[in-house]
């Protein structure tokens, strides 16, 4: 009998080398083009920096030469106006800082606190260690990662919502450094993990659509901040309050060489109130696996008559861990869908969003954990 079953030498080798081939072509399918991509994009944005800092140290030299030969004729300096930085400037003034706070005033948007650059230590650590750092400097922090002022009146609510699978390492980063810096700025916040369960491709897109359900059970939130875990800020000068949403903050992450991709990008941490994100539908849940879900979001914020806003210069810089989307796979059908995106705001979105949550309350956020198929958001196409 198992004479009968044994295959031959070359027809054992055919099938282990075939399936050599297709492994290798679905990976050159779903994860080389992003990966590509990003270093394509990576060495482009090198090559300009480059160039911009040539054009800069240039117009520096010329700028001294200048300033030389002014000074040798009349022996005073010139006044320049010449402005080699504008971009790193900080553009608003901030409150001296003898500034006292009173119980019954408003929190101001711009405090002494917040001191713009500031160091980012992307070294892991265990986040016990963060709980017990941030609850010994602050004990006022409440469970569920929620948090107001006490010395002011706290000009707004802020919901940060956060999309996870498989990223323990990394919240407790994001913690470390994003927790101070909201308390600096004296806004009211509260910090949800929506986590997802299961083997379905990870859907960004839906996972902030229930975190803004979930969010909206436990406060009459003014905006959403949608936050990956992996987006670390580097000047706590970018303000996260709601005044000038739609809001794009990363406009500057270090893997793209502190340089926007393109115009519309609007991936990494971005914001809307809570009235804007009801306006326009949430964010589409059709995209199963990384990529197109910010370009939606882009297009139906376009579609909703709201123009984006974003801090300038280096206040909206981060860093941003690697991981090169470990264990994801690219969603190829996102073309399709960004060629439908005002045919399908209507159809898909918070109107058509189904889930079961499982919700657990930790010192520093909240956790809302669901298992998603796309069964729970169905679409009726029209189109």
């Amino acid at each position: 009998m198992w004479r009968r079953l044994r295959f031959p030498r070359r027809s054992f080798l055919g099938i282990l080398f075939l399936f050599s081939l297709s492994t290798s072509a679905m990976y050159f399918i779903y994860s080389a083009p992003g990966i590509v991509n990003e270093y394509l994009f990576m060495v482009q944005a090198r090559g300009v920096r480059i160039r911009e800092n040539v054009r800069s140290i240039g117009a520096q030299v010329l700028d001294q030469v200048v300033r030389g030969a002014y000074s040798g004729v009349n022996g005073t300096d010139y006044p320049s106006d010449l402005n080699f930085s504008e971009s790193f400037m900080q553009t608003t003034t901030y409150l001296p800082p003898g500034f006292t706070y009173h119980p019954d005033s408003m929190c101001p948007e711009k405090l002494p606190s917040m001191k713009g650059l500031m160091e980012v230590n992307m070294s892991e650590i265990a986040l016990p260690e963060v709980e017990r750092a941030l609850l010994q400097d602050d004990p006022t922090l409440r469970p569920g990662g929620h948090w107001k002022p006490q010395d002011c009146i706290p000009r707004w609510k802020v919901a940060i919502l956060v999309p996870f699978r498989n990223r323990h390492e990394h919240l407790p980063i994001l913690l470390r450094h994003l927790v101070p810096v909201l308390q600096r700025q004296r806004l009211q916040f509260g910090f949800y993990v929506i986590e997802q369960m299961g083997d379905q491709p990870f859907n960004r897109a839906m996972l902030f659509n229930v975190g803004f359900r979930e969010a909206m059970k436990d406060l009459d939130w003014d905006c959403m901040v949608f936050h990956d875990v992996d987006h670390i800020p580097e000047n706590d000068r970018n303000y996260y309050g709601c005044g000038k949403m739609p809001r794009h903050f990363a406009v500057e992450l270090d893997k793209y060489s502190y340089m926007l991709p393109y115009e519309e990008f609007f991936g990494g941490v971005s914001g809307l109130t809570v009235e804007q994100f009801q306006k326009i539908n949430g964010f589409p849940n059709g995209f199963w696996g990384w990529g197109g879900e910010d370009d939606d979001l882009w297009n139906r914020v376009q579609f909703g008559g709201y123009s984006v806003s974003r801090p300038p210069g280096d206040v909206g810089r981060y860093k941003s861990i690697p991981h090169h989307h470990r264990g994801e796979v690219q969603f190829l059908g996102r073309y399709k869908l960004l060629r439908y995106s005002k045919e399908r705001q209507s159809l898909d979105g918070l109107n058509n969003l189904q889930y079961t949550p499982h919700v657990s309350r930790y010192p520093l956020y909240t956790n809302v954990t669901v298992r998603l198929t796309r069964e729970l958001a169905t679409v009726v196409a029209d189109y």
